[in-house]
Formats: C-alpha cells, structure tokens, sequence
C-alpha cells in the first residue's frame, strides 16, 4: 500500500560531502496532438497536479494560464504544507484557501496517485504531475517538457494558439540559455538550502550569485532572456525570482544580495509578474506557509515571517528603456 512507504524527502538526497543532488523525473512520455506517443491531446482528459508553493508546478500553471487552456486541463492543487509523508490534499476547501481535494479519486495524498500509476513505486513522490484520467496513469513530472507540451501540443484547443513560447527559430537558445541557469539558479537556490556542509553550502552560494551576475548583464541588453518577447526560459527563470526575496533570503541563506538589490533582474521579474494571467497564478501564501513550515530541519518551529515587504505591481522600466 502506498501509505506504508517511507516519504523520500528531496532534501534528503544529498553526497557523501553533504551536496544536494536533485533526482532526475522519472515519468517522461509525451503528450502530442496527433498521438503518435499514445497520449493524444484532447480537451478534459488530462489533469495537472501540482503545488501553488513549488516553483517547478508554478511554471506548468503559467503556460497553462498564457495559452488559456483552463477548460482543456484540469487543475488539482494540494495543501501548501508537506509533512512526513508528502504532499497531501486538504478535505475540503475551505480548509487550506487555493487548495482543493482530489475530485478524480478521493485520495489522501499525491503518493496514492503514484502508487496508483505505478505499483510498488519506489522514488520521490514530487509535483507537477501530468495525469491522464483516460489510461489512469501519469504522463510526465517534468516541468520543463510538461510545459513545452502544454505551449505547442493542444493548440487545436487553446484559446490563445498564436502565442508561441518555444519558437522554432530561438528553441535552441532558449534551452541552451535555460539549461545554463538550472542548477546554479533553478536548483541552486535549493543545493543553499539543503545542503548538510559548509563546503557544499559555500560552493552552491557562490555560484548562484556569479551566475545571477551574468543574468543580469544580459538583461541589460533586451527586454527577456532571450529577445523582446516572453519564452519558456522567461518563465522557468521567473518562478525562482518571484520566490528570492520571500524565501529564499532567509530561509536558503541565499543572503549576498537581495533580488531587489539587482536593477535589471529586479525590474524583469515586475514586468513579468504584471502579466495578468501570471499574476494570477503567484500566491505568496502558499509559498511562505510551505517553505517555513515544511522544513524543519531548517526552521524547527515552523514560525513563518511577516516580512519582506514586497510589491511588485511597482512600476518598471523594461518597456521604456533603450537596449543595446
């Protein structure tokens, strides 16, 4: 049963030198529109697990919400809080604000559902999750190929199929550019955070904030990573930015400087957050609830901070200003 196995924490994947090393996913099939994977894309069959808290399920939320595809995809979304058996559904809700049962089984918790996609799964029981209620089984838990699925594949669907996130004519820079700031940025903020030495905390420390210098050179020469227009790696960037300040500061000891210490990257990460449908999807509740309450070998009391006090409806200077 899936309720008699021990919750793996991420956090707990860490060397012998005490580094962080995060797992790779491990359900990696394809949604496509034609079908050829044996995942069709079609209107009110597939379903998004994820978490309001976690940056990673943030980003499957942005794209679903940009290419309005709210009444193809379902969403479910569970409780901000993760104790020791993972991630779980409140009962109802009005319990836990933005947070909602499981409507397709009535399950507990998200490690039911892996249980139920694969018997006797054994890894980590993380989200996003990409399910199809069709084959009853998990498509994907990778963000970063859910939402290259979600921005090309259900188009037939989309209320918004003209906007392309992954054009074919910057694809490969935006992966390049994407893949470059994954682990010191993406997971750097986490390798801070869960690592258990000074020597492995030092190393991811500094090279988060080289590589936070570097991105914010670049954007000092255009608008968004890559070029003047929103793409998937704008979006796999914003969901750690949106967080920096919040928690990561305090919580990851992630403390050199601040995002708002940074003009471009601060500025950036207004301008993309004042898109009204990625607006929508950022809840600084959740996050804070999750991380402070959740971890406690990093913050045993659970006691969640009042500050920082953050705006980011501030107005910026990306659309103003010359560029190079």
């Amino acid at each position: 049963m899936a309720s008699d196995k021990v919750h793996k924490a991420a956090m707990d994947d860490v060397s012998v030198k005490g580094e962080f090393v995060r797992k790779d996913s491990a359900f990696r099939d394809f949604v496509t529109a034609d079908g050829s994977t044996g995942f069709k894309a079609e209107p009110n069959r597939y379903v998004l697990y994820v978490s309001l808290a976690c940056p990673w399920a943030h980003r499957t939320l942005i794209v679903r919400a940009l290419k309005k595809l709210e009444d193809v995809i379902d969403v479910i979304v569970v409780d901000h809080y993760m104790d020791g058996e993972g991630w779980r559904f409140p009962e109802d809700e009005s319990v836990v604000p933005g947070a909602t049962p499981d409507k397709l089984y009535g399950i507990k918790r998200i490690r039911e559902l892996y249980s139920k996609a694969v018997e006797g799964y054994s890894g980590r029981f993380t989200v996003p999750v990409l399910w199809d209620k069709q084959k009853e089984t998990i498509v994907n838990n990778e963000s970063k190929e859910i939402i290259v699925m979600l921005n090309q594949e259900f188009n037939e669907f989309s209320k918004n199929p003209e906007l392309d996130l992954f054009p074919s004519s910057k694809r490969n820079e935006i992966v390049e550019v994407s893949e470059d700031f994954y682990n010191p940025v993406n997971n750097g903020v986490y390798r801070c955070g869960f690592a258990r030495s000074q020597e492995a905390y030092s190393a991811a420390f500094v090279e988060l904030f080289e590589k936070l210098d570097e991105l914010e050179m670049r954007l000092d020469k255009s608008r968004f990573l890559v070029g003047d227009e929103l793409t998937l790696a704008d979006i796999r960037l914003f969901t750690t930015l949106i967080r920096f300040d919040a928690v990561y500061v305090l919580h990851f000891k992630c403390n050199k400087k601040m995002l708002r210490e940074y003009p471009n990257l601060y500025n950036y990460t207004k301008d993309v957050y004042q898109t009204e449908e990625i607006k929508a999807t950022v809840n600084f509740d959740h996050i804070k609830m999750h991380y402070f309450r959740s971890h406690p070998t990093i913050n045993p009391l659970g006691i969640v901070p009042l500050g920082p006090s953050l705006n980011f409806d501030e107005p910026h200077d990306r659309t103003t200003r010359s560029y190079p």
